[in-house]
């Protein structure tokens, strides 16, 4: 009895939640019949064509067709290249610690492909190229960009691994 009184609200909860999923299951049987019972002939409907037949009737005014609006004329390129395109094969950019596939995009629409052009940036360089990088900006500084593109333009593997970490 004592067990009784110490767990009456454990057995009133359980007594709900079991009247609960007795209602639930037979609610949803009723439904199961319901899906699975064939259509009588008075629910079986025709289609309706929807072409109304009639007399003719005059159109509503309908306003003059117009020509669309002269475009304006396209914008200058918001990006104007830095570098000429080098000769030769491009550099993988997106091996850069901070370069992914937009950003490489992004330089290369600026002109630059390759380690060694980065590599020779100058300050005014990488304010130029940092002030067209829109969501990007404050990266080449953050990322060390010229720092790790005068380790892969030489080749120093170990030396780029032991400062940027493994490359990818």
């Amino acid at each position: 009895m004592e067990w009784l009184e110490q767990n009456w609200v454990l057995i009133v909860v359980g007594i709900v939640v079991l009247l609960i999923a007795l209602w639930w299951l037979v609610g949803n049987s009723g439904k199961r019949v319901e899906a699975n019972k064939p259509a009588t002939p008075v629910e079986r409907r025709e289609e309706v064509s929807p072409v109304v037949v009639g007399p003719a009737v005059a159109p509503v005014d309908t306003p003059p067709v117009m020509e669309p609006a002269p475009l304006p004329p396209e914008p200058e390129a918001l990006v104007e290249p830095i570098h000429a395109i080098p000769a030769g094969p491009a550099d993988e950019l997106t091996r850069m610690k901070g370069v992914g596939p937009k950003v490489a995009a992004l330089l290369n629409g600026l002109g630059v492909t390759r380690y060694d052009q980065i590599a020779a940036w100058t300050d005014a360089d990488v304010e130029r190229v940092d002030a067209q990088l829109g969501a990007f900006k404050g990266r080449i500084a953050r990322d060390q960009w010229v720092e790790q593109a005068r380790l892969l333009a030489a080749g120093d593997t170990a030396g780029y691994e032991a400062k940027f970490g493994k490359l990818g």
